[in-house]
């Protein structure tokens, strides 16, 4: 394959811009969806820069049947935006399907969900969040899975050992 055209299927594909990785330690995830956002074209070039902070506060709302992303810092570039006051923590509308929507209000106001960011990234040139349906995790949980997490890093460890002595 040549060079050019594994740049290609690269960029077809789409490249992570950023993950939230806080997400998976604090939440149960139990659904996900790909939602388009509506970004202005400062924030776009931001994030082709890679600047993007989920942080603790970022979150998805459901307001008069829209999906909204509150608490995401897109911090401007200083060659990008000198004729645009620019609102780095503005609310940014997510673009979903009616009947995502629908499902989503039904689990938000009726089970007790929460709306999390998991992901942003490209896809043919557009970007993408990738939403999670979650609920919180207790304390125990998070023990837990901490547990499970160090335990496949140690497995891994023995089976790699056990390989290179084989």
């Amino acid at each position: 394959m040549s060079k050019t055209k594994a740049k290609d299927t690269e960029k077809e594909r789409g490249g992570t811009i950023a993950l939230n990785k806080r997400a998976r330690h604090e939440y149960h995830i139990d659904q996900r969806y790909e939602a388009g956002m509506a970004l202005q074209g400062w924030e776009l070039k931001a994030l082709r820069a890679g600047r993007i902070n989920f942080g603790e506060g970022s979150y998805a709302i459901i307001d008069h049947g829209e999906v909204f992303l509150v608490g995401a810092q897109i911090p401007p570039l200083m060659s990008a935006s000198t004729h645009v006051v620019a609102n780095d923590r503005r609310t940014r509308k997510l673009l979903l399907h009616r009947e995502e929507i629908d499902r989503l209000i039904g689990a938000v106001e009726r089970k007790g969900y929460t709306l999390v960011p998991m992901a942003l990234y490209w896809k043919r040139n557009k970007v993408k969040c990738e939403i999670g349906l979650a609920k919180g995790k207790q304390a125990h949980d998070k023990r837990e899975s901490e547990k499970e997490r160090e335990w496949a890093v140690d497995k891994q460890r023995a089976m790699r050992a056990h390989n290179r002595m084989g």
